[in-house]
């Protein structure tokens, strides 16, 4: 842009003419046209004086959980489907103070609670690669918009995967980063303690540089890390006598053998570099997955109990009393998954049951966390597939509800834990689908893993 060989406002028409000739993704809930034009022209003028922001001209897609000022936020849910926060999330104000193009709201699973983006009340979005295949989720909107070159970058959200596993089916980049890093003020709430805000994009630069302006210290966040940011967008050179851990756990009978000959390809190649590759244990992997959707169902059913057809969101007129009124705007607003998530977290927190599950689900997150302290005292790097599956076809996702939260055993880890987890592409396998593999460091271990994933790509 700044040699004239890109023109700003023509790149932002060319990505709105490809959105719309691709609505059949359904990758997008609303579409910022006017908006998005006005800015180019704003901003190339500041290209051309040399007077820009980091982001200039980088247009990019947002998940449709993270608030943008007087712009529609639906959480991709019915009871959400006309509201229009007052405020912008913290993110999106440090992407727009550093000239950045926000060109629209990408669809998610509703709330961000599944894995297939199948839950959205807006209809399901299509995997680029292949249109008959889920794109991921919750983040497939944002994935799909990545793999399609509908943007530049993605912002989506990640509770247990639902960044890294929609990259790793779109075949993109992912990263989830260490919880408390990137502000989640002005993120609609899944589950409080485990929520964090990440990109996706094509190439690991734009995700160290997108990391450069959203993350760091927000006062607006209780849970934000106070520590200094890191300067993501410099590469460093990988310190000498590197490992790499490989858990044990994470290779069972459960993974697709394709996935599982990736993996031992990155490893061979990344040995042959003289970066040692390890196995280590993390004995806890089996109980991660029950013990976070225990944890996060119990959270969603306490950030849920706002949306009561009062304050704001939709309100059934069907109702004779109050407390007709309370349950029938939940009937009606609210999708299968997200009931019943809020019904198992109901039960979980429940007298006579808090102790049996929550409590004990508390627990079993401290021995997780445990386990990587422990690998990460002897290894700086874990690798790990993503997934353990290669994608699904539309509407498989539900023939077994159970699967497809097993779908998130790799990925579930590193939101008990807090730490950071990036998704890589790996290459694609014989049907044709991308295959991803994930990357993992300790808690504020972000940049290695960044630098580490640039210098292997």
């Amino acid at each position: 842009m700044k040699t004239g060989e890109i023109n700003l406002p023509e790149n932002v028409l060319a990505f709105l003419h490809s959105i719309g000739e691709n609505k059949s993704l359904n990758a997008y809930n609303s579409v910022f046209r006017e908006e998005a034009l006005s800015k180019a022209d704003s901003i190339a003028g500041k290209i051309s004086s040399g007077d820009h922001g980091k982001l200039a001209g980088m247009v990019i897609s947002v998940k449709d959980v993270i608030s943008i000022k007087d712009k529609p936020m639906t959480s991709s849910s019915a009871i959400l489907k006309n509201f229009s926060p007052v405020y912008s999330a913290t993110v999106i104000e440090r992407l727009l103070a550093e000239d950045a193009i926000i060109i629209g709201k990408t669809n998610s699973d509703e709330f961000a609670m599944g894995s297939t983006n199948e839950t959205s009340a807006f209809g399901f979005v299509r995997n680029p690669v292949n249109r008959e295949y889920v794109p991921g989720g919750s983040s497939g909107g944002s994935a799909a918009s990545v793999a399609a070159r509908l943007c530049d970058v993605s912002l989506g959200s990640d509770t247990g995967g639902s960044i890294r596993q929609p990259a790793s089916f779109c075949g993109v980049y992912g990263f989830k980063p260490t919880y408390s890093i990137v502000s989640r003020y002005g993120l609609t709430s899944y589950a409080s303690s485990f929520d964090t805000i990440g990109p996706i994009a094509n190439n690991i630069s734009d995700i160290a540089i997108v990391m450069d302006v959203i993350s760091g210290h927000d006062p607006k966040d209780s849970t934000s890390s106070q520590l200094p940011p890191a300067n993501f967008s410099v590469p460093e050179k990988l310190p000498e006598g590197l490992k790499i851990g490989l858990p044990l756990e994470y290779l069972g009978e459960g993974l697709d053998p394709q996935i599982k000959s990736f993996l031992d390809s990155f490893i061979n190649r990344i040995r042959s570099r003289g970066i040692k590759v390890e196995p280590v244990s993390l004995p806890h992997t089996s109980y991660a997955v029950a013990a976070y959707y225990i944890l996060t169902t119990a959270e969603a059913s306490s950030n849920l109990s706002r949306y009561d057809g009062v304050r704001y969101g939709h309100r059934s007129l069907n109702n004779s009393d109050l407390n007709e009124m309370y349950t029938l705007s939940r009937t009606e607003g609210f999708g299968d998954e997200v009931k019943l998530r809020i019904m198992l977290g109901t039960y979980v927190l429940s007298a006579g049951y808090y102790d049996a599950y929550y409590k004990k689900a508390q627990k079993v997150r401290r021995l997780i966390k445990n386990d990587f302290d422990a690998v990460f005292s002897s290894v700086d790097l874990i690798i790990a597939p993503t997934t353990p599956h290669i994608g699904k076809k539309i509407g498989d996702g539900f023939t077994d509800p159970l699967q497809m939260y097993l779908g998130d055993v790799y990925t579930t880890s590193a939101n008990l834990a807090g730490i950071p987890a990036l998704n890589i592409p790996a290459g694609y396998s014989d049907s044709g689908l991308p295959v991803g593999l994930q990357l993992m460091a300790n808690c504020f271990n972000d940049k290695l893993l960044l630098d580490f994933g640039r210098e292997v790509r």
